[in-house]
């Protein structure tokens, strides 16, 4: 997927190239997976020739927002503020994140 967001619409063997260097997978692995992505709706293809191109069916941003959500139903009762409370807890935010996340909550509620 990552491939595919930062290079745009790509044929199976562009991703192969990009992949290929740091992981040791055939082509026809690869356009398994590419397969797979398809069927699971983050993915759509066109035929050029004989190629598939593939392009993401949604920005990554949309993508990890429906994860998460998927996450905190299935482990925090649906509760968004759970999910942020165990990361600040964790210490999984540092300062910088924390005080970006804090100002734009804050120019989400308009700056009250």
């Amino acid at each position: 997927m990552r491939v595919v967001w930062d290079t745009g619409p790509c044929s199976v063997e562009a991703v192969h190239e990009v992949v290929s260097k740091k992981r040791d997978l055939k082509e026809t692995s690869v356009r398994t997976i590419l397969r797979r992505l398809e069927q699971k709706g983050y993915l759509r293809h066109e035929e050029q020739g004989r190629a598939y191109v593939y392009r993401a069916a949604e920005p990554a941003r949309s993508l990890a927002a429906r994860a998460v959500r998927q996450i905190i139903d299935r482990f925090c009762k649906g509760s968004v503020e759970d999910l942020v409370t165990g990361m600040v807890e964790g210490k999984m935010l540092s300062e910088g994140e924390l005080d970006r996340l804090e100002k734009f909550v804050r120019n989400a509620k308009g700056g009250k």
